[in-house]
């Protein structure tokens, strides 16, 4: 199937890239291939498969039917050339990375990202070796004095969480490039519904598919999305790639595989040797979920900017962090590029961090849950919860203080979560006073 180019296009492909009805029954459904091993034809046929040398499927935990479905659609939504499919968003964020900074070497990450992803960043990968440096995500000047010898990717959000903030991606894309840095995105929040990152200069994309992707918070998934169109010719600086590798037999990857050997680097060596697979039956989850991902994305949006322009005039908030908001310094960045909208997320900034626990406590319709881009609307406190370890120093780096709520907008009836967040608010408004005054 071609590559969507535009809405229409994008939404046949979320519920037909990838598969085509085969066999006996013609499923329409992309089939539940339940299996850990598969038999092969003869003994030639699996050391040709083993060897790397012919394409198929040796063990799941490489490789499975359903979840091949998963990768090639993961690749049309985002207009990517190859994916490679893993059980979290955490590990496609590892994986991705590490195929890139093999004998350690550095990376330069935006200081607006999910807290599991800098404790990833600055405690896992530390323990290996791998220097970080944050900065500013809006700051594309910061990004190049950053660059080292031995930089090997830029990593951001596209949309960061929970602040719905966008980096100028062409413009730190454009930095890299002169560089030679491959930029990699975490697109988890816009979905590639509302943003393609690769049509914006990036070189890859990662998802947590636990999230939009899926849509109804049953399964966990991730997925690295690569282009295709980096340029890892350079035999001293991509090594892992371009150079001679003993695995591979005494040839390269880029050899090997072209275009695709970034994505063949992270599927033979990084899931194979460590291993976080994505089940099959995750996803054929996450199939079913991508299916309605346009018209998930809109509805979300629609009561998104409902319930913005509602909590703005509370008298107990003191800002509404979402680009969508006239004055906010990324609104025009958003008309322009991301016209559909930037995903569910938006952060509410209460007057006194003093309301946050009753005012939580207080909600019965909108759920205290840490995961985002489900049909619920969920609320969670960052600095208590998602980004927890993060110092205050950090914290402020991210633009976060403890006033600071996430909300993912779900898909209820507007009218029924603004009614709970006004009775919310009001309580525990109510519930301060009265503490003041015991």
């Amino acid at each position: 199937m071609a590559q969507p180019r535009d809405l229409a296009q994008q939404s046949t492909a979320a519920i037909h890239a990838g598969y085509t009805p085969s066999g006996d029954y013609r499923p329409l459904t992309v089939p539940l291939y339940s299996s850990a091993a598969y038999n092969f034809p003869s003994h030639a046929d699996a050391v040709e498969k083993f060897a790397l040398r012919q394409t198929g499927f040796t063990y799941s935990r490489t490789g499975n039917p359903t979840v091949s479905v998963f990768e090639q659609r993961a690749a049309a939504l985002e207009a990517g050339a190859y994916a490679v499919a893993t059980a979290t968003g955490q590990a496609a964020v590892a994986l991705a990375l590490l195929a890139l900074t093999q004998g350690p070497k550095h990376i330069i990450a935006s200081s607006q990202l999910y807290g599991g992803t800098v404790d990833l960043l600055t405690d896992s990968f530390k323990d290996f070796g791998i220097r970080i440096s944050f900065v500013d995500p809006d700051d594309p000047a910061a990004w190049e004095a950053a660059i080292e010898e031995d930089t090997r990717a830029f990593f951001l959000e596209s949309v960061t969480n929970p602040l719905s903030t966008l980096p100028d991606l062409p413009a730190l894309s454009e930095i890299a490039h002169r560089h030679n840095i491959p930029v990699v995105v975490d697109n988890t929040l816009a979905t590639p519904a509302n943003f393609r990152p690769l049509l914006h200069g990036a070189d890859i994309v990662v998802h947590s598919a636990t999230k939009a992707l899926a849509g109804h918070g049953q399964v966990l998934g991730g997925v690295v999305v690569d282009s295709g169109t980096f340029d890892f010719s350079d035999p001293i600086r991509w090594a892992q790639i371009a150079a001679p590798r003993a695995r591979y037999a005494g040839t390269s990857l880029l050899e090997r595989y072209g275009a695709g050997a970034y994505s063949m680097l992270v599927r033979s060596k990084f899931l194979h040797d460590l291993g976080p697979t994505l089940p099959a039956a995750s996803a054929h989850g996450i199939l079913t979920g991508i299916e309605t991902l346009s018209v998930r994305t809109a509805a979300a949006q629609q009561n998104l900017l409902l319930l913005a322009n509602f909590l703005q005039a509370h008298p107990a908030v003191a800002q509404v962090h979402h680009p969508s908001r006239p004055g906010h310094p990324h609104f025009e960045r958003a008309k322009r590029f991301f016209p559909r909208g930037t995903g569910s997320v938006l952060a509410v900034e209460l007057h006194d961090e003093a309301l946050v626990s009753a005012f939580i406590d207080s909600l019965e319709v909108i759920v205290l849950a840490a995961n985002i881009g489900d049909t619920r609307t969920m609320i969670a406190h960052p600095a208590t919860m998602t980004h927890c370890r993060l110092s205050e120093a950090q914290l402020a780096d991210a633009g976060l203080n403890r006033a600071v709520l996430r909300i993912s907008v779900g898909l209820e009836d507007p009218a029924d979560l603004i009614r709970d967040l006004d009775r919310a608010l009001n309580a525990a408004q109510a519930a301060t006073r009265e503490e003041s005054f015991a």
